[in-house]
């Protein structure tokens, strides 16, 4: 029979995968809303420039700037203290550091893709035009007429389709989310495993260095003309939002204690709550306790 442990990496694997997997169904076969425009909409007609912080930068330095860190803290995490409980497969017990890593990435993972996700239902459904939408499209203004209020559909006379519908896909900044979530989330785990006492102010440098990369990210998106100033402090909303519910609710930087309440009575009659806390490893000498409460 399948260790327990087997099974939950693999409903975890499977989880991610759901979520995960319409992230490139939308990117393959997503087809935003087309909404019109007002030919006097001037926030529309800036021109189209190269991303400052392209695609391909923000993912690889999204996940590869804190998962690598985390490798390297959880080791040393390891090191010094005892991390979770004993886990045993196939009657062999694992070594602590590779769930140690296996906990801390994939909460870190699926929070990525919760937030992509999240990101891409939003601008296919909204399909707000991009600054830049008139550059793209090239609208043939001989068939539009200005003297309507609002022209729908848009006749395009743009031939690049993939550019066409990322012309559309304005709100929220997907650069924006993606680079909050992953710098803020690693700024929180920064927080709490960081264990090194001295230097004292590298690990404040280190979480401003992840503040201003997300920062400059989203602004570069109000500069390069790719998004309204709304898109992106959205986006940035967003993703701080998921990086603060996955941290607190999902990861294991910070373990519930649940407490156990019991009731008893006492040879003199009184009432007494004993509380029973689980057991954590010790960190840095302090000691865990039972604590009992008589009235």
């Amino acid at each position: 029979m399948p260790s327990k442990y087997i099974i939950k990496i693999i409903t975890d694997f499977m989880l991610l995968l759901i979520v995960s997997i319409p992230i490139l169904l939308f990117f393959l076969l997503g087809k935003p809303f087309e909404r019109g425009f007002q030919c006097d909409d001037e926030s529309l007609r800036y021109p189209y420039k190269d991303s400052t912080v392209h695609t391909a930068v923000l993912y690889v330095v999204g996940t590869f700037l804190p998962g690598l860190s985390m490798l390297g803290l959880e080791y040393y995490r390891c090191r010094i203290e005892n991390v979770g409980k004993p886990v045993f497969l196939k009657g062999r017990q694992l070594n602590s550091y590779l769930w140690a890593c296996y906990a801390s990435i994939g909460a870190f993972l699926f929070g990525c893709a919760c937030s992509q996700l999240t990101t891409d239902i939003a601008k296919y459904t909204i399909g707000r035009l991009r600054p830049h939408f008139v550059a793209i499209c090239q609208p043939d203004w001989s068939q539009i007429n200005c003297s309507q209020t609002y022209v729908d559909p848009i006749p395009c006379l743009g031939t690049d389709a993939h550019r066409l519908k990322e012309a559309r896909l304005s709100f929220p900044s997907g650069h924006a989310s993606f680079s909050a979530y992953t710098m803020i989330y690693f700024a929180i785990y920064l927080q709490v495993r960081y264990k090194f006492k001295s230097p004292r102010l590298v690990c404040p440098f280190l979480q401003f260095v992840c503040l201003m990369l997300t920062f400059y990210t989203s602004l570069s998106r109000i500069s390069d003309y790719k998004h309204h100033w709304s898109d992106v402090l959205f986006g940035f909303l967003l993703g701080t939002t998921v990086a603060i519910l996955i941290a607190g609710f999902v990861s294991d930087l910070f373990p519930h204690q649940p407490t156990i309440t019991k009731d008893v009575t006492n040879s003199s009659g009184h009432a007494v709550y004993l509380q029973e806390r689980h057991h954590l490893p010790d960190v840095e000498g302090e000691n865990n306790t039972v604590r009992t409460n008589v009235e």
